[in-house]
């Protein structure tokens, strides 16, 4: 999983990236918004991972991932180069979501906190920038057309990004617009950016933190939204003393770390879902997303297993903690076989049976 953490200049989007990460990465007001991004893989802290692997007690134990990336932040361009350079934009692209940090704390050196007239700027920004994508793309498609390069593939690729300009025109997302599963495909190359699942990090201050119920439910009338103490939340990350960390999150009234409150944003507005695999050798959690099918399950373990699919040895999570041992889930007919069609399901333990 790979989200992207943007914002305006000075929205605080370093200080969380530091508290999801735990990383240091120095933070400073009006920084420069062409640096280089910030970028960390940290774990998706699942307690059934490990529980299975006091169960299992294997080799190697691996929880899934988060890839963050602290992009630099937009600001206007007088030159109308664009608010992130070629680098950047082509990294965003590769995020599955967006995660906008939007400024609700004071600063001596800064303006009363506007985040709500921040995030429509934002979006504003990321409309614009699409816009550009498809209109240039249909440009180049008419191009064709005039050179005798009239094929049905360019035509169905016209008829979606004439859609997604028609949406963009009106102020919409792309994510907002239901393609066919053909013109889905015919556009996916391009990552527009209003397509990508969005979800919003108001960054609050120590004094407000926990008191914008008003402005969160404005906020999640159109984005899914989480509320974070960035500097607070950041240096939180630094103690290594999880007693004194329990401590300071009970008085500021945080039940979880930012990461997992993040991850389990993500994971819900991506439609994702874990499944896992155990043995001796590993005890493993994979993400995919609901609706996979038991093959294609298989095919993010390793192509081969999809090619050579025969079937899923399946049993589930909460049964093996009820039960206690396979031999017992086994005995109670709780162990399944299932085909190439099955639908996996959260907390599913898989076994795949293949022929090379």
């Amino acid at each position: 999983m790979k989200i992207g953490l943007i914002g305006l200049s000075n929205s605080g989007k370093t200080t969380i990236f530091n508290a999801l990460t735990k990383s240091e990465v120095p933070v400073s007001t009006y920084t420069n918004a062409k640096a280089k991004p910030n970028l960390a893989v940290v774990p998706v802290v699942d307690e059934r991972v490990s529980y299975l692997s006091k169960m299992y007690k294997p080799k190697k134990t691996t929880y899934a991932t988060v890839e963050i990336t602290d992009f630099g932040g937009i600001t206007e361009d007088p030159a109308g180069n664009g608010v992130f350079s070629s680098s950047s934009m082509g990294l965003i692209k590769n995020t599955d979501a967006v995660a906008l940090v939007v400024r609700n704390f004071h600063d001596d050196l800064m303006e009363t906190p506007t985040p709500l007239q921040d995030l429509e700027q934002i979006n504003a920004e990321l409309l614009l920038s699409d816009l550009v994508i498809t209109e240039k793309r249909l440009e180049r498609i008419k191009w064709c057309y005039k050179r005798g390069q009239k094929t049905n593939t360019l035509l169905l690729e016209e008829k979606a990004l004439q859609k997604i300009l028609e949406q963009l025109n009106n102020n919409h997302p792309a994510r907002d617009l239901e393609l066919a599963e053909d013109e889905e495909k015919s556009i996916r190359g391009f990552q527009f950016l209003t397509r990508k699942p969005l979800m919003v990090i108001l960054n609050s201050d120590e004094t407000n933190f926990g008191k914008n119920q008003d402005l969160l439910s404005e906020i999640t009338t159109r984005y899914k939204a989480i509320e974070f103490v960035g500097n607070f939340e950041m240096e939180l990350s630094r103690l290594t003393d999880n007693k004194e960390v329990e401590i300071f999150m009970k008085d500021m009234g945080i039940r979880e770390s930012a990461r997992d409150r993040l991850t389990r944003l993500a994971y819900e507005i991506l439609g994702y879902l874990s499944f896992f695999t155990v043995g001796s050798d590993e005890v493993r959690a994979w993400n995919i997303y609901k609706g996979m099918t038991a093959v294609e399950a298989a095919g993010i373990i390793h192509t081969d297993l999809a090619h050579g699919f025969i079937r899923a040895e399946c049993f589930s999570y909460d049964d093996l903690m009820e039960c206690g041992s396979e031999r017992k889930i086994r005995d109670k007919g709780l162990f399944r076989l299932e085909g190439k069609d099955y639908i996996v399901r959260d907390g599913d333990i898989l076994a795949i049976r293949f022929n090379v």
